[in-house]
């Protein structure tokens, strides 16, 4: 088929470049290059550089409004639009512009978590799965009937990056048996039941910070669904520490929240969150005992 394919971050990756070797991709669209990294050089997404590798010419709008975006896009004659992670709205006319409309592959088993971040928001919920759905996309948000799933379970130490990438190759899958199903005319649509139905908001960079009013299970959640973006962290004064392994151990319910207890561990509304590795701003990761050898952070100490 003739597809046109839209996407942004690595999520997109894997299922671009199964259409690239399957199908005929006529154009790939993607978000503008961004100012990134200290230098703020301005990065293409991973999609732009792989469909510049495969010689295939991307756009980068930075909206659908005006109309000679629309007519652009529809002159392109597709069969199909393939949309993971694209990070625009499209509008109607772009839904219906091509014989088989805009089919999504998204992060979550839909109704559950709709919108910007399912992956992260699965993991900070504690959901022991979630997986892919290829949906018929509609005017709404994540609403449009459910075309195939994919699921795979979350495991007790996965992160947000961990997890990103087993469900890229998980996209991909789903893509590659929707498409053959289709093909054949044997894809059915099933519209998504109103019982169920959560929302994935987007991620904002200070959810980060520890609350120490939270149970250790919730913050242990927390900090592997913040997983490299943009991180979980304390503060001890003016100092801002990174947690980048901990988990959760029982510990005297009657403790203060925040206060630093033996082995690095915080206690928590329920619990304690025992810190395993570490890093201060501008300072390697290490251990929590290299840690305590170069840093001051005593018993007793009352993190805020």
């Amino acid at each position: 088929m003739k597809v046109v394919f839209m996407g942004t971050p690595d999520f997109a990756v894997a299922p671009l470049k199964y259409l690239i070797e399957k199908h005929d991709v006529v154009a790939v669209y993607t978000q503008p290059p961004r100012p990134s990294g200290r230098g703020h050089k301005e990065t293409k997404s991973p999609v732009h550089v792989c469909a510049e590798e495969a010689g295939i010419p991307v756009f980068c709008p930075p909206t659908f409004k005006p109309e000679e975006e629309k007519q652009k896009f529809r002159a392109l004659d597709a069969d199909i639009a393939i949309v993971a992670a694209y990070g625009l709205i499209l509008p109607k006319a772009c839904l219906d512009a091509f014989k088989y409309g805009c089919l999504n592959i998204h992060g979550s088993l839909l109704p559950r978590w709709r919108g910007a971040a399912p992956i992260q928001r699965a993991i900070m919920a504690g959901d022991a799965e979630t997986g892919v759905t290829l949906m018929q996309m509609d005017a709404g948000m994540d609403t449009g009937d459910m075309l195939l799933k994919k699921k795979i379970a979350i495991t007790p130490d996965m992160t947000a990056g961990t997890l990103f990438d087993a469900m890229t190759a998980l996209g991909a899958e789903a893509l590659a048996e929707g498409l053959d199903l289709l093909e054949k005319g044997e894809l059915r649509p099933e519209k998504q039941p109103q019982e169920g139905v959560t929302y994935a908001p987007k991620i904002r960079k200070e959810e980060g910070l520890a609350d120490w009013s939270l149970t250790a299970e919730e913050l242990d959640r927390r900090r592997r669904g913040l997983s490299p973006w943009p991180g979980f962290w304390f503060m001890n004064g003016d100092d801002r520490i990174a947690v980048l392994d901990a988990e959760p151990v029982a510990l005297d319910n009657s403790i203060p929240e925040g206060t630093v207890c033996e082995d690095l561990t915080i206690a928590c509304k329920t619990g304690g969150l025992k810190l395993k590795t570490l890093r201060r701003d501008g300072k390697k990761p290490c251990a929590a005992a290299d840690f305590l050898r170069g840093y001051a952070l005593p018993e007793g100490t009352v993190l805020k």
